[in-house]
């Protein structure tokens, strides 16, 4: 009998032991079964519902899955064949001494300055920095490709610090398309692309910092910089700033240190700015300045209370310029301008900015407050008689 129930039990085991085996088979069939199922049907899901975006063909899934970062590649190839490096030669003539000229002759008195250069039509057109090509009596331009050209200056302007060069090539060169300035946006991912000391093009990234800055608002420059953190030192003034579609949204020029050296301040020119300039230059010969025909103080906190007003933002008019479009248009002293275009005016800088890519002629709508009320009013720019 204990060897007839030991049997019994080594004949349960062995049952109970397959169905366990048997049980767990079933369910990795079945999960496996589910897990194909599932993993189809939102391959389905996904393919019906994103079926209409389109991913670029250089786009690197693998390379890119695990990173929250902007791909700027696209933006460095558009860009970098399009900056170029600018040398400036000018003569000096009163620093130098009698000696340095007996001993080196006419050599003596040559002063060279470098800069950067943004190719923007493929004949050849390039803006660069007014400050880059003062003085000059040869300007030398080197592609990124190593070839130089001589450079003829068409035009410039000294207040917005934007010069206007042409080389003559025999084929066509790459150009950066411009884009609108407008319609950036702090924070945006930028490229600072320049040409320094014949290194061929650089790139460095950063995002837009600020807009419409100006960087001193009592020395009666009319300043409305893109400010980025975008590394930008000596040599590359002149050079581009791109957004990550490669397109040129503004011309860098200066930054502020205290070393001399970059760090994290960098200003630039804005492209609506630069392609009203250009186009002046090449239509007119100078810069058309379209003008409002006011005078006045942008609003903070300390000037609302002398002027006893509620509102902490806008233009405060002081002064109408008669016949001019605010005169016409029935703007008064004391009214606020609060935006045109539907471009938010909370500094002069917003204002001037703004209107530096507008011409006489050009109407513009503006919205003002007067006894609290927001009156929206048409104005016609016109060209300064000065």
């Amino acid at each position: 009998y204990y060897f007839y129930i030991k049997n019994k039990m080594k004949l349960y085991s062995k049952i109970l032991l397959i169905s366990i085996v048997s049980s767990l088979l079933v369910f990795t069939i079945i999960n496996r079964i589910d897990n194909k199922f599932n993993s189809k049907l939102t391959s389905e899901l996904v393919d019906n519902e994103f079926s209409s975006i389109s991913i670029p063909a250089n786009f690197n899934q693998n390379k890119y899955a695990n990173s929250s970062l902007p791909d700027l590649t696209f933006a460095a190839s558009k860009s970098i064949d399009a900056v170029v490096h600018v040398k400036n030669t000018s003569i000096v003539k009163d620093s130098d001494s009698w000696a340095l000229q007996f001993f080196y002759g006419d050599d003596s008195r040559k002063k060279v300055g470098t800069g950067s250069g943004v190719i923007i039509s493929p004949d050849g057109y390039i803006t660069t920095n007014y400050h880059v090509i003062e003085n000059s009596t040869e300007v030398i331009v080197t592609t990124n490709d190593n070839r130089e050209y001589e450079a003829e200056i068409i035009g410039f302007d000294e207040v917005t610090d934007i010069a206007v060069l042409k080389i003559d090539t025999d084929s066509d060169l790459d150009y950066i398309f411009f884009g609108d300035s407008d319609s950036t946006l702090i924070g945006e991912w930028v490229l600072a692309v320049g040409n320094p000391y014949n290194l061929n093009s650089t790139v460095t990234a950063g995002i837009i910092s600020s807009k419409s800055r100006d960087l001193n608002e009592f020395d009666q420059k009319n300043q409305s910089f893109i400010q980025t953190d975008a590394a930008v030192n000596f040599g590359n003034s002149g050079g581009a700033l791109v957004n990550i579609q490669g397109e040129l949204i503004g011309i860098n020029t200066l930054i502020q240190s205290m070393t001399g050296g970059y760090v994290g301040y960098s200003f630039a020119v804005p492209s609506n700015t630069v392609r009203k300039i250009f186009e002046d230059i090449l239509e007119y010969g100078d810069v058309q300045k379209g003008l409002l025909g006011v005078r006045g103080v942008a609003l903070r906190s300390s000037y609302s209370k002398q002027l006893n007003l509620e509102e902490t933002e806008g233009f405060y008019i002081d002064v109408i310029e008669p016949g001019f479009g605010a005169d016409i248009s029935g703007l008064q002293k004391g009214d606020i301008i609060k935006s045109i275009d539907d471009v938010k005016i909370n500094r002069f800088s917003d204002l001037s900015g703004y209107l530096s890519s507008k011409r006489p002629g050009d109407k513009v709508k503006v919205k003002y407050i007067r006894d609290e009320e927001l009156i929206t009013a048409s104005v016609t720019l016109k060209k300064s008689s000065n």
